[in-house]
């Protein structure tokens, strides 16, 4: 059942490349700490905005609307997000993708259909390109720190994938930690309150951005791509739908993506349907923000452990099965018999909660990072763009499905989720084991028994 993966790219040039020689182990290691600030700065204002939209934009549904519809733009531009950062540079794509974020939180400052909808459809481009070129650049930096120091290159790419989500998992701790000193309980609702929340995440973007200028290029030959692009628009669409039509054509990404699926079906519920159902009915809007800062910090916590721990599909396989049992956990208790209670108890059930699917959020990330990296060494922007369609698209679902159905029905809808992707993901690793370790199977350039480029 071999298939030969991506043979028919030779005509485009690989995003990923190495990095200059001239460059240091240091100085990689520095790119990674900038890197993972400058998306703290972005997304401790857009996360901790995105937890809010449900309840402050709750007339006609616009917040959850507009969610929608980002993150469809998201998962439809994320098809040739590819092709815009070879354009670009990872470097100069994710500096630009930093605009999408400012205008969506900017209008915020005056939310209405004719601004949030606009807002929305340039966000999921800006996203698209900022995603696939942060999974490409660190990527590459990884797996030339790995050359360098000798080191085993799927424990480099743990580590900096477990660096980067740890930092940016401290978004929704920071942000809403903001968000509870800007809105503390008592003030929901205050128009005033909530415009200063967003200028406040509209300086936190700026900074961001600004930071973003620091990391180095990561090679010269980035920027001189272009020229070995196809020279029409016409063949450059064609080549890209054909670069993403490829990939599932491999065994090995079809048993991925249940997987991938479920991490954003499960983003999107916390952010959709544990914030609005079960947190605002009993904290209120400022305890929107300090349950998240719980999630925050355990997303955080979770993905820096994880990363550590990573060294390839083994490791992989046993902290991404434990994170999606914590969260299994949650599902049945939602699904089975939990109902908001009042007194101690009643605060502290959606607090905990917060902290185990925060575990769960921190895993999903860093192992689905690191196992895309493994399997898709020589196609690493093609799979990181499959990473965004699918995990985007799922999320784009929960947010048209979360105003038309209860809760029970979106749990049970997780609870198959888990189900389909967990035995999707064992039978990949079984493969995976039976190709040899990780480090064998790369050298062979044959994971999981197919044959890649």
């Amino acid at each position: 059942m071999a298939i030969d993966s991506m043979d028919t790219r030779d005509e485009e040039t690989p995003l990923v490349v190495d990095v200059s020689e001239s460059e240091t182990p240091k100085n990689r290691t520095r790119d990674v700490h900038i890197l993972s600030s400058a998306f703290l700065l972005i997304f401790l204002a857009y996360g901790a905005a995105q937890n809010l939209e449900t309840t402050v934009n709750s007339e006609g549904n616009l917040g959850t609307v507009s969610l929608g519809i980002l993150y469809v733009s998201f998962a439809f531009f994320s098809l040739f997000a590819s092709l815009v950062v070879r354009l670009l540079g990872s470097k100069n794509a994710v500096v630009l993708g930093t605009t999408g974020y400012w205008l969506y939180i900017a209008a915020n400052l005056k939310p209405t259909w004719y601004t949030m909808v606009p807002a929305s459809l340039y966000m999921g481009f800006a996203a698209s390109i900022i995603w696939v070129g942060e999974g490409t650049y660190l990527t590459s930096i990884a797996r030339s720190h790995a050359r360098d120091t000798k080191l085993h290159e799927g424990t480099v790419i743990g580590n900096f994938n477990g660096e980067f989500w740890a930092v940016f998992a401290l978004h929704q701790f920071v942000g809403n930690m903001i968000t509870l000193a800007v809105l503390p309980k008592g003030t929901e609702g205050s128009t005033s309150n909530t415009t200063l929340l967003f200028i406040v995440f509209l300086c936190s973007m700026t900074l961001g951005t600004i930071l973003m200028f620091f990391i180095r290029k990561t090679d010269d030959k980035e920027e001189k791509v272009s020229e070995d692009l196809p020279v029409s628009f016409y063949s450059a669409v064609a080549s890209r739908l054909k670069s993403v039509i490829l990939p599932l054509l491999d065994i090995r990404m079809l048993l991925v993506v249940p997987l991938i699926a479920y991490s954003g079906l499960q983003s999107a519920f916390v952010w959709a349907n544990y914030t609005k159902d079960i947190v605002n009915p009993i904290l209120g809007e400022a305890g929107v923000g300090g349950a998240m800062a719980v999630y925050g910090a355990f997303d955080a916590i979770c993905s820096l452990a994880a990363g550590r721990l990573t060294s390839g599909i083994k490791s992989i396989t046993i902290i991404a099965c434990g994170g999606v049992f914590f969260q299994a956990l949650i599902f049945l208790w939602l699904w089975l018999k939990y109902s908001g209670t009042s007194g101690v108890l009643g605060m502290v059930y959606p607090l905990l909660m917060a902290a185990l699917l925060g575990i769960g959020d921190g895993v999903l990330n860093t192992q689905i990072s690191a196992l895309l990296a493994l399997l898709f060494k020589h196609d690493t922007e093609g799979a990181f763009a499959q990473f965004k369609v699918w995990q985007s698209s799922a999320i784009a679902v929960v947010f048209f499905l979360s105003p038309a159905v209860t809760l029970q029905t979106m749990v049970a809808i997780l609870l198959v989720a888990i189900l389909v992707s967990m035995v999707s993901f064992l039978f990949l690793t079984v493969k995976a084991k039976e190709g040899g370790n990780g480090s064998k199977a790369h050298k062979r350039g044959n994971v999981c028994g197919y044959k890649g480029k």
